[in-house]
């Protein structure tokens, strides 16, 4: 089985005012398809450039990172973007959707870098949103939802190019405790149903434990993996 995301060794090493910061010091995890994992940690602990790094949002200043069984050191930042876009979906905890745009328009805009055509893409957007139970609202734009409709607008464009992976930091982050639960029921569904592989960045404990396996990070280094 080719797993979905293997890290060897990652190093990812920062420069601050001319101090060098090594956010991760030697991390090697494997995720594999259909796995449902929780990046467990406190803040400064490396869990998000983590999950930067496993997203091929950055690069590490060294190791080696396979996404899909591709090796994403030898690519170009070009070649990387569109392995990022067939292979991964993001749910930040800030939404990142389109303010003036419909959340079926902001749904179908990964397919746009893919040149899927406009009735597809609409098509497949709608039906990502269908499948997050906002089908109703895809002609609103963010402004005119809720904090919880938000997040599953972006569960669903992240949704819309069928990724091997969900990358989700914090989706519950800004949520009230309704709007949160509403979220991981949806992230729950999508692994068991669709066999999605979830990465899920979180400090919080009841968050992790929806996952069956928790890495938990410490000071830029994997202090235990354990499965549920």
């Amino acid at each position: 089985m080719i797993p979905a995301l293997e890290a060897v060794d990652l190093v990812r090493r920062y420069q601050l005012e001319g101090v060098a910061v090594e956010a991760l010091r030697g991390v090697s995890l494997r995720i594999d398809p259909g796995e449902f994992a929780a990046i467990v940690g406190p803040s400064g602990s490396g869990k998000s450039t983590l999950m930067h790094l496993l997203g091929c949002l950055d690069r590490p200043t060294s190791g080696v990172l396979k996404v899909n069984g591709v090796e994403m050191s030898g690519l170009s930042d070009t070649e990387l973007a569109e392995l990022r876009n067939r292979t991964i979906g993001f749910v930040f905890q800030s939404f990142h959707l389109l303010a003036r745009t419909s959340a079926l328009e902001n749904v179908a805009l990964p397919l746009v870098y893919r040149g899927v055509g406009k009735a597809e893409r609409l098509s497949r957007a709608g039906q990502a949103l269908e499948s997050v139970g906002l089908g109703h609202r895809m002609g609103h734009r963010p402004s005119q939802m809720s904090g919880g409709e938000q997040q599953r607008v972006a569960i669903a464009r992240a949704l819309v190019g069928e990724p091997k992976v969900l990358l989700a930091d914090e989706p519950t982050g800004n949520l009230d405790t309704r709007n949160g639960a509403e979220v991981m029921a949806i992230l729950d569904r999508l692994n068991g149903d669709r066999g999605v592989a979830v990465v899920l960045v979180t400090h919080e404990q009841e968050v992790a434990a929806h996952a069956r396996r928790q890495i938990h990070v410490r000071d830029g280094l994997i202090e235990k993996d354990i499965l549920a």
